[in-house]
């Protein structure tokens, strides 16, 4: 192979063709190297504050209570509305049921943008050692399928009230309340922790049920 030196000193060597292919010269491999090694020094060398780590938690919670709060005081209502009918407000019934059904629709990511969001959300790196993002799933989880499948199940028991499909409702409701216990206790077993190291002034968001 012929080789050829240009101007600025690298090395091209000549093709089949004939026409110079450039090779790249070995200090820019070096360069390469060095600049590599720089920015994995950089990102060793920040590690977050625990106030960063606080502010960071404090907003994770903030997303949280915000993204959840319609579709928790749905069920909370949902609850409530049963409740008052089976103590003997007969009158409520339809109004429980529209109230159900209602929360049940608004508790579905498809139609409240701020549970989308949540889908979507990203715990940031500060805060990766308490498994965040578990938690997270674990709300979302809360959410969607099991908090749709309680107010649906209250319509459903209000629905029946006083037929024989009453007792097979309210065994329904009872086992999806189960499943609507389980994650919001799985969600407050990583936050509760989180917060209580981090920034123990935060308020999470009470999970009804």
């Amino acid at each position: 192979m012929q080789l050829e030196q240009n101007q600025e000193g690298a090395t091209r060597t000549a093709t089949a063709s004939g026409w110079p292919v450039r090779r790249m010269p070995k200090w820019w491999f070096a360069v390469a190297a060095v600049l590599v090694l720089a920015a994995v020094a950089v990102g060793l060398a920040h590690r977050p504050t625990a106030g960063e780590r606080a502010s960071d938690l404090n907003g994770v919670v903030q997303t949280i209570n915000t993204d959840m709060e319609s579709c928790a005081a749905g069920v909370r209502e949902s609850l409530q509305a049963m409740h008052l009918v089976q103590a003997g407000a007969t009158g409520q019934v339809a109004n429980g049921e529209s109230v159900a059904n209602q929360g049940a629709a608004n508790c579905m990511p498809a139609n409240n943008e701020e549970i989308d969001d949540l889908e979507n959300y990203q715990v940031p790196e500060s805060l990766a050692s308490y498994r965040l993002q578990t938690a997270i799933n674990d709300v979302i989880s809360w959410a969607a399928p099991n908090a749709i499948d309680v107010q649906t199940d209250v319509a459903a028991v209000l629905a029946a009230r006083g037929t024989a499909a009453e007792p097979a409702d309210q065994v329904k409701l009872s086992a999806a309340l189960r499943k609507l216990d389980a994650d919001r206790a799985a969600f407050e077993a990583i936050l509760q922790p989180a917060i209580k190291t981090l920034h123990p002034a935060t308020k999470a968001l009470t999970l009804p049920g």
